[in-house]
């Protein structure tokens, strides 16, 4: 599927720069010998990911709930030896490694964004700002020793170089290590039609069937599943040396299911690929038909996938006010590509608009409880994953 020409996802830009933007073009295919669904093309690293990165892990309750006790379970499953040692992968704002940290266990996050890397070393977390790949992974082992568990979030689905991560993470594993990590599930992807999954960061959207076929390339094993409510429906894999460990019986059962679903198959994707147009038309006839009746309409949350759905749709300030964001780093900037202003939490809440887009559907539970003033005030929500609908 093509989605065209797109900006970067996180480049909110201000209003007085008058520079060219960087585009990029972002089509996904599907791998028929290996299930693999990913981008086409890859953007360079680099201007993903930099000083001025602007998302924090620790901005949603529900996710510092989540990767809390994430970290109290890897420690009680994985690191439970002497002198344990926790590696993480796109450590971010140190949310996860604060709790490894407090417990005493040795630790590293690995960090290519100078910014949120400060926050987590001014929560006692030890972050080494570099790009993980194979070179950095013998280091690690040289100075700290192997791993016990290697850890992952929102992470290993953005970076392409697969090859050199994971032969860094079999060089850096302990022999009875685990390469845990969680990422959006092309399973759920499909079923809700959630396009807005594909973005500059989402090189890859992972399955049980595709990670086990990657990772029998490098000796590893798929030992483990779990599936995350977590940004609109995610995957937790677990990895491990090939036969160090038996399979737990979720993996076979996952498999199983995903062979009967026929996810990567030409008619499924062509099901996938006609349901998101369907979903575009009908969303930008609401925005219109709402805008000819008068109607206040603004976006609420300034996420990375809304630079997709925006862009893709052709959404711009001709039919959303504004977009609220609590992110101080957002606010007085243009949404990439589109141009529609982000404004802080206090524009929504000082003159209620009469219908919201919610772009930061995959928080929908958290955001509804808190903005029971909006639904009080007559206003409206106006979704779009799995479908168009107004709530």
């Amino acid at each position: 599927m093509d989605f065209g020409r797109q900006p970067l996802s996180d480049a909110f830009r201000d209003p007085a720069d008058t520079s060219e933007e960087f585009f990029y073009r972002l089509a996904v295919g599907a791998c028929a010998d290996c299930e693999m669904v990913q981008m086409m093309e890859e953007v360079p690293r680099e201007r993903m990911f930099h000083e001025g990165y602007p998302y924090y892990s620790s901005g949603s309750s529900v996710m510092r709930d989540h990767f809390r006790s994430t970290a109290q379970k890897l420690l009680a499953e994985h690191a439970a030896g002497d002198d344990p040692f926790v590696v993480e992968l796109g450590c971010n704002d140190g949310v996860m490694l604060e709790t490894v940290a407090r417990a005493g266990v040795r630790h590293l996050g690995m960090e290519p964004s100078t910014g949120v890397s400060e926050v987590a070393r001014d929560k006692g977390v030890r972050v080494r700002n570099a790009f993980f790949e194979k070179a950095t992974a013998l280091r690690i082992r040289e100075e700290d020793g192997p791993a016990d568990v290697v850890y992952a979030a929102n992470t290993f689905c953005h970076i392409p170089y697969v090859d050199s991560v994971l032969e860094g993470i079999t060089a850096l594993l302990a022999p009875g290590g685990v390469f845990v990590f969680e990422d959006p599930y092309f399973g759920d992807v499909s079923e809700k039609a959630s396009f807005d999954q594909f973005y500059d960061e989402h090189f890859f959207l992972f399955t049980a069937t595709s990670v086990r076929n990657m990772a029998r390339r490098f000796g590893l094993e798929l030992v483990d599943v779990e599936r995350l409510p977590t940004h609109g429906g995610e995957l937790r894999y677990t990895l491990a040396r090939e036969g160090s460990r038996t399979p737990a019986p979720a993996v076979g059962a996952l498999l199983a299911e995903e062979d009967k679903r026929a996810l990567t198959s030409p008619e499924v994707l062509s099901s996938f690929t006609r349901r998101v147009g369907e979903n575009r038309e009908r969303l930008v006839e609401e925005l219109r038909s709402l805008r000819d009746q008068g109607r206040r309409v603004v976006g609420y949350g300034a996420t990375a996938k809304s630079a997709t759905v925006l862009n893709f749709c052709g959404i711009g300030p001709d039919l959303l006010e504004f977009i609220c964001d609590t992110t101080p780093a957002k606010q007085g900037r243009l949404t990439p590509g589109s141009h529609v202003m982000v404004r802080d939490h206090g524009a929504f809440t000082d003159s209620y608009p009469d219908y919201a887009l919610l772009l930061a559907w995959n928080h929908a539970e958290e955001i509804m409880a808190k903005e029971t003033g909006f639904r009080d005030a007559g206003g409206r929500w106006l979704r779009y994953v799995p479908d168009v609908r107004t709530t």
